[in-house]
């Protein structure tokens, strides 16, 4: 589990500032579920989502507080293993459609028909558990009401620190792999020529 848990370029939970923020996250947290879960809701809640540059470490989309799926994830990892819990990140290919509703119609006909999402998963209780904390309840209640998707296919964005959350799994084309960090992804998917340059 050590890879899982070290501090890496991107993912730099050695950094002060974001140690001392996980310790605040946690503070009066009994078991790691409830510390994941709090960290969790921290990342989903209070670190809006918005697009950005994304070869940004953890400790400045902390800073930002905003950030989308390859930021937030990065920084819930490094928030995670500030506190010992493991945790690593799951790349995969979504449709195209997904950005149809929060895309310009000239920009959207140059995307490619297959585009890159990650999310956060943690170790707990013996097992790797998804919880993604892409979207807030303002954002995703804006997006239900755009069209983006149905409640029936994003039925909550709430994470019971039991089970698999994945707020893009009707979405999901192709399964690339999990990594132990965003450094290891990309260097790992050059290497196999996996393309990973588009995200949402």
């Amino acid at each position: 589990m050590k890879e899982y848990l070290k501090p890496t370029k991107m993912c730099d939970s050695d950094n002060v500032q974001l140690r001392e923020k996980a310790k605040d996250i946690i503070k009066g947290a009994e078991t790691p579920k409830e510390a994941a879960l709090r960290i969790f809701y921290y990342t989903r809640d209070q670190i809006r989502f918005g697009l950005d540059y994304p070869d940004k470490k953890a400790s400045q989309t902390l800073k930002k507080r905003m950030g989308f799926c390859i930021t937030k994830c990065n920084l819930q990892i490094a928030l995670l293993r500030t506190i010992d819990i493991p945790a690593r990140c799951h790349y995969v290919h979504l449709t195209k459609e997904s950005l149809k509703a929060l895309t310009p119609r000239f920009m959207y006909n140059k995307l490619p028909e297959a585009i890159v999402h990650i999310w956060c998963e943690c170790y707990l209780s013996g097992n790797w558990l998804a919880c993604e904390a892409l979207l807030d309840e303002e954002y995703y209640k804006g997006l239900l009401k755009m069209g983006a998707f149905t409640s029936e296919q994003v039925p909550t964005i709430d994470w019971d620190g039991e089970t698999n959350l994945i707020l893009v799994k009707h979405r999901v084309v192709k399964d690339i792999d999990t990594f132990s960090s965003r450094d290891d992804a990309m260097s790992e998917g050059l290497k196999r020529g996996d393309e990973m340059p588009m995200t949402n």
